[in-house]
């Protein structure tokens, strides 16, 4: 089990569209481009690069004609067009490629993210994310010693429109270790401390233009770093706390999955579980709520389990999203690795929960998650010495031989997920009779 991390956010619009109208007017020196007047000259270098730029087929001459359009000075209607094709290019592998060889190109982004024009600075930001999507350009783009404090600055300006979009490019770039320690550095040399973020992300309505749900898988990338998970367990600050009523946010899914996806990676810090399912913090009804269901339980049952969860209403919907559903499932188990924390999780009668939503659950990745708490909850202790499974050391075979279960258990709930996707493909299938 390793740390949940969130990126790859990616936008695909923007390029070449083969309707794109030339209009020939009685002036013979004045072209039209979608309608806008542009001079021969400018229409000829615009539709040269547009040609090139759809081939892939930039010379070292032609790239710098098209930087030459990406700056403040530029006329707004030649400018929009350099920085829409610019935005086609980072829809794909091969254009993020080559404008990975083009720091100039990534520096003009950055700059015309100041740009008068809202069409102009829109384009930028989502080439920015598109670029920060793919994992080679991270180290490109982090060099610009202007791009992660030019980021943070906006993200904290309660009035500016794309900070959306900045969310979007810091849980890109911090999806990785390398990186995400780079973008932490820049948050303290531009002092601004988690607590911030934190404050940032729990104010509702502090960007009015803005949601800033992007936040949640922010932090939740900022936990694979343990500064960051030591300051959300930090017992005086009552983080923890101010994150646990948004495993219920129904408003986003991006919100909901990134406050689990760091409470998740926060109990990686087995310290701390006995804390975290004290009454101090009482983590364990935040992640148990969104599993149950409407199903009617036994008084017996009913009284075991946390008071938020007995006698619920026949209309109680679990959580809809089936990767929100598995962390939450993964969150506890992490929570059963301690031996206080699978005393308190029995005590708490999780079972009957869990055995109501294994009935119900179709998904078989998530299904396979949650036999393996079940397993734990119904199965006798550990041997005296292995009480903590996170510190149990296990030998290089047996590692070996775990990886390779893994593996195969990986792949059986990739098949039985396509089934599950294409039933009458898998009902053709299963008809096939062969000769031996």
């Amino acid at each position: 089990m390793s740390f949940k991390k969130y990126g790859s956010t990616f936008y695909q619009h923007g390029k070449a569209h083969e309707d794109d109208i030339v209009i020939f007017t009685g002036n013979p020196v004045t072209l039209y481009y979608n309608c806008n007047p542009v001079s021969t000259l400018g229409f000829l270098k615009i539709w040269i690069t547009i040609f090139l730029l759809t081939t892939n087929m930039l010379s070292e001459v032609e790239a710098k004609e098209l930087l030459s359009f990406l700056t403040l000075d530029t006329r707004p209607d030649v400018k929009g067009q350099a920085t829409e094709y610019i935005l086609g290019l980072s829809g794909n592998r091969d254009g993020c490629r080559y404008l990975q060889t083009k720091p100039d190109f990534l520096k003009a982004l950055v700059t015309l993210t100041t740009d008068p024009s809202i069409a102009i600075v829109k384009d930028c930001y989502h080439s920015l994310i598109n670029l920060s999507a793919d994992e080679t350009m991270h180290q490109p783009l982090i060099k610009d010693s202007d791009f992660l404090p030019m980021l943070f600055k906006n993200l904290l300006d309660p009035e500016f429109m794309f900070a959306d979009r900045i969310c979007t490019i810091l849980t890109n770039l911090s999806r990785h270790v390398k990186t995400c320690k780079e973008v932490f550095k820049a948050m303290q040399k531009q002092e601004i401390g988690l607590a911030q973020i934190v404050d940032i992300f729990c104010t509702e309505g502090y960007n009015k233009q803005t949601s800033l749900h992007y936040l949640g898988p922010l932090l939740s990338n900022l936990t694979q770093l343990p500064e960051t998970r030591h300051f959300i367990l930090d017992k005086e600050r009552c983080v923890v706390q101010r994150l646990l009523p948004y495993t219920q946010y129904q408003a986003s899914t991006i919100r909901r999955g990134g406050v689990i996806g760091t409470l998740r990676n926060c109990c990686f810090d087995h310290a701390h579980h006995e804390w975290l399912l004290s009454d101090a913090v009482d983590i364990l009804p935040f992640l148990l709520l969104p599993l149950a269901g409407p199903e009617e339980l036994s008084d017996e049952e009913n009284e075991g389990l946390p008071v938020d969860l007995q006698y619920l209403p026949e209309d109680k919907e679990r959580e809809e999203d089936p990767d929100i559903r598995k962390m939450l499932i993964e969150t506890m188990i992490l929570l059963t690795a301690t031996k206080v924390g699978r005393q308190i999780l029995k005590a708490k009668n999780v079972y009957a929960i869990m055995r109501e939503f294994h009935n119900w659950e179709k998904e078989p990745h998530v299904a396979a998650a949650c036999e393996k708490l079940i397993q734990v909850l119904i199965g006798d202790e550990p041997e005296p010495d292995m009480e903590n499974l996170l510190e149990v050391e296990i030998p290089e075979d047996v590692e070996v031989k775990l990886k390779d279960m893994d593996a195969k258990e990986q792949e059986q709930l990739e098949k039985d997920q396509e089934d599950l996707l294409n039933p009458d493909q898998s009902q053709q299938c299963a008809g096939i009779v062969r000769m031996m």
